[in-house]
């Protein structure tokens, strides 16, 4: 079995009387993807922050490596090798790509106070590590980051965490506004990136595109797991069924049909 990250043992986060996630329960594990589905308003964007730092559950534990930790803030997070990933890659759309690439952490060449950003190398490094998820059409580390496509601009901000040394890449909708054909790019890298041993989290609501690369799958419904499964386990239309709460459905269309049985008997009575 591949090796556990990042454990949430009965996680809960709520705002004053609130409950907003309710005793959630999820393994992180190295070289794997672990698809989190649910509707809008499950809570997906609240467990993605409390995954990334920016919220700190009220109670419940969140472990790395087996040991307990807190994350009080992003930083905390990223320190500890927690990339976020927001749709359209979270880049910098003015910027060239070699200088979003870098953006904080931007190498210089030079000395003392004549240090000046090293264009020349940003712009090598940046172009070989997008080339490297197999983006073959970015070549100019000088190109605006507005001018590529969602999926390239998806493919820059994971190349950019998978430089920096990530090692639980948080992906949220990354495949929410983009064509077949970039969600297509964008698929490819989520699987290059498992290849590489990152352990994905990747959030959506698209049943088909999880299914193509999720290896556990864990349905989000009012702020709690309401099913946590492997690949293969269910089909395309249970997964479907659940995210929309089916099993209501079949419970409310079983009713109806009962009811119009009993009409129906009634009045062949008649």
């Amino acid at each position: 079995m591949s090796t556990l990250i990042m454990k949430l043992i009965d996680v809960c986060k709520s705002f004053g009387p609130i409950d907003v996630l309710h005793n959630i329960n999820l393994e992180i594990r190295a070289g794997e993807v672990l698809c989190l589905l649910g509707d809008n308003g499950a809570g997906k964007s609240t467990l993605i922050k409390t995954l990334s730092g920016v919220y700190v559950p009220n109670s419940g534990t969140i472990e790395m490596d087996g040991l307990p930790v807190v994350f009080r803030t992003p930083r905390d997070a990223s320190d500890r090798g927690i990339a976020t990933v927001h749709q359209f890659g979270g880049t910098f759309p003015l910027m060239s790509i070699g200088r979003s690439f870098f953006v904080g952490v931007e190498p210089t060449k030079g000395w003392g106070p004549f240090k000046i950003f090293d264009r020349k190398k940003a712009n090598e490094i940046a172009v070989k590590a997008v080339r490297d998820f197999g983006i073959t059409r970015i070549d100019d580390g000088d190109r605006l980051v507005g001018g590529l496509s969602g999926g390239e601009r998806q493919s820059l901000a994971i190349a950019r965490a998978v430089h920096f040394g990530a090692r639980v890449l948080i992906l949220d909708e990354p495949t929410a506004a983009l064509g077949v054909k970039q969600a297509t790019h964008v698929l490819r890298i989520v699987n290059e990136a498992k290849r590489r041993g990152l352990a994905v989290v990747f959030i959506t609501h698209q049943v088909t595109h999880a299914m193509a690369v999720g290896d556990h799958f864990a349905v989000l419904i009012r702020g709690a797991i309401a099913a946590d499964f492997k690949r293969g386990e269910k089909t395309r239309e249970e997964i479907t069924d659940l995210m929309a709460g089916g099993e209501t459905m079949a419970d409310l269309e079983a009713a109806i049909e009962a009811d119009s049985a009993a009409a129906g008997n009634a009045q062949a009575a008649e």
